[in-house]
């Protein structure tokens, strides 16, 4: 399923895009979501996900598998296990930039698949799950964009009750993200 999501964020294109890159800063914006570790290029970690009364943690890896700099377009691939066994779940997650007036828009646009008994929620409900997830993902970017040029903030696995509620396609997975870290996007 294809979920699409689009905000802005108040930062110039560069550094909206260099901010965008940097998972291991990120990922905790992302929340139920957590970094184990990476090399740059592709993490391991975790996300915690309830939809009604599924609740699942799913453990994998997200790859930034494009990055283009000129373009301001990046693609993202996340794949992940339950760590009870019982689905998977996999995400593309494209991302693109553009300068809008004094700020950055994002384009988020994430081709989910899952397995197991997430996947029995439609569309509708990931896509309702993605925009509140991508709510709070976007106030702590904006805060993190606000902020100046600092190392890395640790990962933090969130646990508050709106963590549990949801599933992105994000840095997304980030639009929606299922993605360990943060695919979302």
């Amino acid at each position: 399923m294809k979920l699409e999501n689009e905000f802005t964020v108040p930062a110039p294109l560069e550094q909206a895009w260099q901010v965008l890159l940097d998972v291991e800063r990120v990922a905790p914006c992302l929340p139920g979501a957590s970094l184990a570790g990476g090399d740059g290029e592709t993490f391991d970690g975790a996300m915690t996900i309830k939809l009604g009364p599924v609740t699942s943690r799913f453990e994998g890896t997200v790859r930034i598998v494009e990055a283009d700099r000129a373009g301001h377009r990046a693609v993202l691939r996340a794949e992940a296990r339950d760590a009870r066994g019982s689905g998977t779940a996999a995400a593309t997650i494209t991302t693109s930039l553009r300068a809008a007036g004094g700020g950055t828009r994002v384009a988020v646009e994430t081709d989910l698949q899952v397995s197991g008994p997430v996947a029995q929620f439609g569309r509708g409900v990931m896509q309702d799950v993605s925009d509140k997830l991508l709510g709070q993902f976007v106030a702590c970017l904006e805060q993190r964009l606000g902020d100046s040029p600092a190392p890395p903030a640790p990962a933090v696995r969130t646990e508050d009750a709106t963590a549990q509620t949801i599933v992105s396609g994000l840095p997304n997975l980030a639009g929606t993200t299922l993605a360990p870290g943060a695919v979302g996007p």
